[in-house]
This record gives C-alpha cells, structure tokens and sequence, in this order.
C-alpha cells in the first residue's frame, strides 16, 4: 500500500519513516510524486481542520492515500498559543531557533510551576475519492518549557524547550526510540495503527 507522507519537513518526514516501519506499507515524500513545491493553506482554525485540508488536497493531486498532521505546541501561560500557529509563530522570516527564542521571550517572566504546556497531533489519513472520508488520529503529551534551549541534536522544532512530564531531559536530548514512545506524534501514529492494519487487510 503506498501512503503519500504529505509534509515538507523533513525532520518529521523522517520521523514517520521510524515510526511506520514496522508495517507494509510503502511511504512516499511530496518529492517522489512531484509534488514538492505543492503548497496547501493552513486555514482551518483547529489541528484537525488543517489536517484534514492537507491530505484531502494531497490526496486528490496524487492520486494516492494520503497522510498529514496539524501539530503544535500549546502553552498553557499564552492561552493556548502558539497552537495552530506554531509553525509561523513570532512572524514570516524566521527559522526553528528564531521561533524558540521568541516562545522563551514571552515566558522570561513566567514562573517554573506555571511553564505548562502540551504538545497536540492529530493525523488524517484519506483516500484519493472526492467523497472519501478520513480516518483520525489524536496524541498529546503534558510537559514544561524550559527557561533555555537543551539539545544534543536530535529534535527539530520546539524540541530543545520541551521537557515531557516525568522526565528531566528535552525532547531534543532523547534519541529517537525515547522520543518515539513518548511524543504526541508517536502517540497519533500507534493511535492510527488499528486503522491501517484494517485497511491493508483489505
């Protein structure tokens, strides 16, 4: 079964890469359809409508099963934010480190019990019929933000400021196998794991 991976982050495309390996299917990049400079709309106002809307879109360009999130980093001190946003937070122009270091800005002032946060993803899996309907997936995990960056180079994103609760190291300092078992990615993928084994059943 070939399953379209629709993301442009090759950070996280690598991340399903390890953590569908176990099952059947053959993953595909944007790059190996040609669709690598395919820009889909983040519009929707919640992770689900995003997810949706990128691999509906995907989905319908390449003519295969289609696979994406919408996954963000929500603060419990900033109301939720950047959640949706994460991505594009602190304005156009800036890189992953740039990103951190304005979340760390807004939190200077922020007292160590009060750095909640959640890392949410949720995975909509369709086919490439007009009318199919996805399937979804959700994970989440608690944690705090640091007051600065920990990373031994293994994280991308807001990983090098995310210490998952009962834990003492950032995302970025686990290597990939830790990580896996505990973020909200590999959460959404063991979420969606039923699904898939329904669906290459068939």
């Amino acid at each position: 079964m070939d399953i379209l991976i629709a993301t442009t982050n090759p950070g996280k495309l690598k991340e399903y890469r390890d953590l569908l390996a176990g099952l059947p299917v053959n993953l595909l990049s944007l790059a190996d359809v040609g669709l690598a400079k395919l820009d889909v709309a983040e519009t929707g106002a919640t992770f689900t409508a995003n997810a949706e809307l990128k691999a509906r879109a995907y989905a319908a360009a390449s003519g295969k099963w289609a696979l994406a999130d919408d996954s963000g980093l929500c603060v419990d001190a900033l109301d939720g934010k950047p959640g949706v946003y994460s991505a594009r937070y602190g304005g156009p122009g800036l890189d992953d480190v740039g990103r951190r270091q304005t979340l760390l800005a807004e939190l200077a002032e922020v007292a160590a019990d009060e750095r909640g946060a959640q890392f949410e993803c949720v995975i909509a899996l369709i086919a490439p019929d007009d009318d199919a309907q996805p399937h979804f997936a959700q994970g989440t995990v608690r944690g705090t933000i640091t007051t600065e960056e920990h990373d031994d180079g293994h994280g991308f994103g807001y990983d090098p400021v995310f210490v998952p609760d009962g834990h003492s190291r950032t995302f970025a300092q686990m290597d990939k196998a830790e990580k896996s078992t505990l973020s909200h990615r590999g959460r959404a993928v063991i979420a969606l794991g039923d699904v898939l084994r329904t669906l290459l059943a068939k």
